[in-house]
């Protein structure tokens, strides 16, 4: 993600607009390694979260109160000490360093003035909350750092404290549009990579969105551009510096569907088509907002990995069942030749004086001369029974074999659309339905009272094509059934991915004739959210409602069409969602 320092920038100087001035009331550990201050500053009351853990370092301001122990850590009773009530008189980022630098001022034991620094580093596994005097000797620290930790530099009480440079990198701020295109000129690796490997504070994705502004393709050698491209590029770069130094940001996060991949404190324009950005007027709240999605994306995914876990390990017992009963019906294929040894031997048998091993005739379907191996002990017509016997042995395998193929392959479909159904669930409501699913089916135990039913619903997605249109989306199978069977009309339009798993697609015609727009964007939508989801192109069957009928005993949402049109489309998002 791109919590680089062009987003420490645009934070910095939110939080300098906000709490400049202002008065810390209180201070809470919250976390082993987050703090939470509350400041008064103009009538109104800010918290700042400041968090140095290694995997989600963060810092930003939030309207959310968070309780800290009974009884507080050393290093939160040692900041309530010295700063507890102190003035926040500047909020700065050395260059464009992931690094905050708060500096306060309050009044020691003798009444007078001092000036104390807290410094929040937000540099992934190195992230520390460090507290120092105003001569920059370090009083304490959230995390303690000794050589043996790091070679580097030590971060304990008593020590001086730098920030090390240990890539060698630039200071985009400060590096004139000359000097940017010379470093560029003496690099040979991909120019976004140059880009971001040179100067301090450009994440990959902005490196890349520098490339694309100067119609750039970040993958050619920095060395190999041509003198105009570099200079174009290095006054993109040198635009963007200044835009930061103004303090003019527009932050944004960019969604694909609704889950949210990428944040940036300007609009990113390397993104695809599909990709929806989000402006916010705090980054801050993108911030706040980014990681409560990712959080709740990431605690879906865990609370189904239960549920993954039963639908793939169902899948494979059923995909080796499945090829074990292919392999067996194979064998049943001779049965034929079995009925046919036995008519031609009680046709032609008399012509056998007994004791033959093997007897050739005609076979009067096909005019061709056949072999038929006999056992010697048997007269003709008991090797003929012993024919029509395996003949009839292997008619009723094969039909006994056939059945469980067909079921075992419905078994198979079904279990795959779960397995879809899991990848488009982004709710608690949406797992729940698809976990009663898995136990009507006798995937999984049934919990409860038995023969009750308790039916948890959730909403399907909802989308309104360029045209007014309303579209929606099934997320399950239960859904599925729902929105063709009982939501849609007869007139309305029916969308799927044809044959693979995925959602049912609806579009509300209220009696009008579709454009081909929203044809268009309907199919994108069934392909988007079908197992085809990765592919340039998926075919996609359309007809309308009352085409479609449901399979007899088939699982939810399994149906059957005769007459239908069929249109490749492209998987992605192309309309706006609506709540609900």
């Amino acid at each position: 993600m791109a919590f680089d320092g062009i987003v420490m920038a645009n934070l910095t100087k939110e939080l300098s607009d906000a709490l400049t001035g202002g008065y810390i009331s209180k201070i809470a550990q919250t976390e082993k390694d987050e703090l939470l201050f509350t400041v008064k500053n103009n009538r109104a009351l800010y918290r700042l979260l400041l968090s140095a853990n290694a995997s989600l370092p963060l810092a930003y301001l939030t309207e959310t109160n968070k309780q800290g122990p009974m009884t507080a850590p050393n290093f939160c009773m040692l900041l309530r000490k010295h700063i507890g009530g102190g003035k926040i008189i500047a909020v700065t980022q050395p260059g464009l360093e992931r690094c905050i630098h708060f500096t306060i001022e309050h009044l020691d034991e003798m009444g007078d003035r001092r000036r104390k620094i807290l410094i929040a580093e937000l540099m992934g596994k190195h992230s520390n909350l460090i507290f120092c005097n105003e001569e920059g000797m370090i009083i304490d620290s959230i995390k303690h750092i000794s050589l043996q930790v790091s070679s580097v530099r030590e971060v304990l009480p008593g020590r001086t404290y730098f920030l090390p440079n240990t890539a060698g990198k630039q200071d985009p701020l400060t590096a004139t549009e000359e000097a940017i295109a010379r470093v560029l000129a003496g690099l040979s690796v991909p120019a976004a990579k140059a880009v971001y490997t040179s100067f301090t504070g450009i994440s990959p994705v902005m490196a890349e969105e520098f490339c694309h502004l100067a119609s750039i393709d970040g993958r050619c050698p920095a060395a190999e551009l041509t003198e105009l491209e570099r200079i174009h590029l290095a006054h993109t770069i040198a635009r963007t510096m200044e835009t930061i130094r103004e303090g003019r940001f527009s932050p944004v996060i960019i969604y694909r569907a609704d889950e949210p991949v990428e944040f940036s404190s300007f609009p990113l324009t390397s993104f695809p088509a599909e990709y929806k950005q989000r402006p916010f007027d705090s980054i801050s709240r993108v911030l706040e907002t980014y990681y409560a999605s990712r959080s709740a994306i990431t605690r879906i995914r865990q609370k189904s990995s239960d549920l993954r876990r039963v639908v793939q390990t169902a899948l494979e017992r059923s995909q080796k069942k499945y090829d074990l009963q292919l392999k067996q019906l194979k064998d049943t294929e001779k049965r034929d030749r079995y009925r046919v040894y036995g008519e031609l031997l009680n046709t032609f048998g008399y012509e056998l004086a007994g004791g033959e091993t093997e007897f050739s005739c005609q076979d009067y379907y096909t005019n061709e001369t056949v072999r038929i191996p006999l056992d010697p002990q048997l007269t003709a017509r008991e090797n003929a029974q012993k024919y029509f016997d395996r003949y009839g042995k292997l008619k009723r395998t094969h039909e006994a074999l056939s059945q469980l193929t067909r079921e075992t392959k419905q078994e198979i479909e079904h279990l795959e659309s779960i397995s879809t159904a899991l990848d488009i669930a982004l709710r608690e409501e949406d797992l729940t339905q698809i976990r009663q699913e898995l136990a009507e089916y006798g995937f999984i135990k049934k919990h409860g009272p038995a023969g009750k039913k308790t039916r948890v619903t959730s909403r399907p997605f909802h989308y309104l094509s360029s045209d007014g249109f309303h579209i929606y989306v099934g997320k399950n199978n239960y859904q599925n059934e729902e929105l063709t069977f009982k939501i849609a009309a007869g007139g309305d339009w029916w969308f799927h991915a044809k044959g693979i798993p995925g959602s049912h697609v609806i579009v509300k015609s209220e009696g009008k004739e579709l454009p081909d727009r929203t044809f268009e964007e309907a199919a994108s939508l069934a392909a988007y959210y079908s197992k085809g989801q990765k592919n340039e192109k998926v075919e996609v069957d359309y007809v309308q409602r009352k085409q479609v009928k449901k399979v007899t005993g088939g699982a939810p949402g399994f149906v059957i069409y005769h007459t239908n049109y069929s249109m490749m489309a492209e998987p992605k998002i192309p309309v706006q969602e609506l709540p609900g």
